[in-house]
């Protein structure tokens, strides 16, 4: 049966993929992005489907839509996107939050919200099962998203006990992918570029401490799995590649399968960044059927294919506009 909906934050890098995840399995797709951090380029291809909406709008102001289904997605994701307007990145995780509920509330139409592995903070316990209550700063530089986005699962579920809403709550874990923004200040993407402009690779700390990254076709397959699971099911679940990495391993992979000649420069470590990071994905199996599919070499190839293809574009674009 086509459903209509709503994809909060639809330009952004998995709000993009997500949307095309939706329309090819026959869904009627409404985008909403305020832009600020989504890019028109990502949904390009979607633009003559007919099934395919976009509004330009703030998920922080209220909205009324006739649909069948939320996904809430809007929010920088990044540390460099979300430490540069720390106010309004909480606004967008707690409003945004709220009237997306209230909206799903009044229409009596199931909800989802993109949580984060941040919720963990800098965990104790590993790998990071979804009882874990974690261990935050609430007060850091980078609490504007790890508590906004506790706060946004605090709200879900109050939504739920207090009105009976239908939610799934989403903790989702480094994930990297065509569509990434190439300035936006995560590993995979800053690694990438810099090992095919045959830069040094930087690396904030000794380069032990680790991740888990999940290439982003396998995470919005289980974004729409979680979404269709049973109404009793709320989550919040974990949805990542448990395979864990260090950052040097990363490093030397990604100038191995780019053919760079880069070297590796150490810098500090940013306060507040997790030592660890890998998630327990039991419940995701057991209850959805879903584990990550796409091995972390297999992904960076295609990403590093992207980032090559759009560093020509730039280029070739700069060459012919001077």
């Amino acid at each position: 049966m086509k459903k209509k909906i709503l994809v909060t934050g639809g330009a952004g890098f998995i709000g993009s993929h997500l949307c095309m995840k939706l329309l090819e399995m026959n869904n009627e797709v409404i985008c909403m992005d305020n832009f600020i951090t989504g890019n028109i380029n990502n949904i390009n291809v979607l633009l003559k489907n007919p099934h395919f909406e976009i509004i330009r709008h703030d998920v922080t102001i209220p909205l009324d839509l006739d649909i069948d289904e939320i996904y809430n997605l809007a929010c920088p994701a990044s540390p460099v996107s979300y430490q540069e307007d720390p106010v309004q990145t909480i606004k967008t995780c707690v409003t945004g939050a709220i009237n997306m509920l209230e909206l799903a509330n009044k229409l009596k139409i199931k909800i989802l919200q993109a949580s984060t592995s941040e919720v963990y903070g800098d965990p104790e316990i590993h790998p990071q099962v979804e009882e874990y209550w974690g261990r935050v700063n609430p007060i850091g530089i980078r609490s504007c998203y790890d508590e906004g986005k506790r706060c946004a699962e605090t709200l879900f579920f109050d939504y739920h006990r207090q009105n009976n809403l239908k939610i799934k709550v989403a903790r989702i874990f480094n994930t990297y992918g065509p569509f990434m923004q190439p300035d936006d200040g995560r590993v995979v993407s800053n690694f990438i570029i810099q090992a095919l402009k045959k830069d040094n690779l930087t690396i904030f700390g000794d380069g032990n401490h680790t991740r888990s990254f999940c290439y982003v076709e396998d995470l919005v397959e289980g974004l729409t799995s979680l979404m269709n699971s049973p109404n009793d099911f709320t989550g919040p679940v974990n949805l990542g590649n448990n395979n864990e990495t260090t950052i040097i391993e990363l490093a030397e992979l990604i100038i191995k399968l780019s053919g760079s000649t880069s070297g590796i420069v150490f810098k500090v470590l940013p306060l507040d960044d997790p030592q660890i990071r890998c998630p327990n994905i039991v419940k995701a199996e057991k209850i959805l059927g879903w584990k990550a599919q796409i091995s972390l070499e297999e992904g960076l190839l295609k990403t590093i294919d992207y980032f090559r293809n759009l560093l020509n574009s730039d280029l070739q674009t700069s060459f012919n506009g001077a």
